[in-house]
């Protein structure tokens, strides 16, 4: 039987749905080895106390900036992509600090903002495989500070017995 993703906006949203059995598993980056603990996942996991870590696993973090077709790095202004990765991305974000860095929820969601757009100006830090997804071309890559740039990902699903009433 295939598997549905849905996409949360929060940490906390993914831990809500899995405890009110919208969904029976939910992934959470829990540390990456750049950029350290993701705070706003283990306080999700800590918050939902129904919540269990079923399987840990860790996976290698490639990160490029993905811009509209045509755009090249010399006419990007700001960059959109999730504080977490932009961690990850410190050294090369200081070499072209005169881009702007704006904030987002998640690197997907940065790519799709970016082809949603459609402004040359514009980039996201995201993984590879978001420019296709999204209608973009990779502009540069290997941007992580570290070529063995990996996350730590959380499984959580539900306790067994475990209520279905989330904060």
């Amino acid at each position: 039987m295939p598997r549905t993703l849905m996409p949360c906006r929060t940490f906390d949203d993914v831990a809500r749905a899995v405890v009110n059995g919208h969904a029976d598993y939910g992934v959470l980056p829990v540390e990456n080895l750049i950029a350290g603990p993701v705070h706003e996942a283990l306080d999700a996991l800590a918050r939902f106390e129904s919540l269990e870590r079923v399987r840990e696993l860790s996976l290698p973090i490639r990160l490029a900036l993905l811009g509209l077709p045509g755009a090249e790095l010399q006419g990007i202004r700001q960059v959109l992509s999730h504080p977490v990765a932009l961690k990850q991305c410190a050294r090369w974000l200081w070499e072209h600090r005169l881009i702007t860095v704006v904030e987002a929820h998640d690197t997907a969601g940065a790519a799709r903002m970016v082809g949603i757009r459609r402004d040359p100006t514009v980039a996201a830090i995201a993984a590879p495989w978001a420019a296709e997804q999204y209608g973009l071309v990779v502009l540069a890559e290997g941007l992580e500070d570290r070529y063995d740039n990996a996350t730590r990902f959380a499984l959580v699903r539900r306790r067994r017995g475990a209520a279905t009433a989330a904060p």
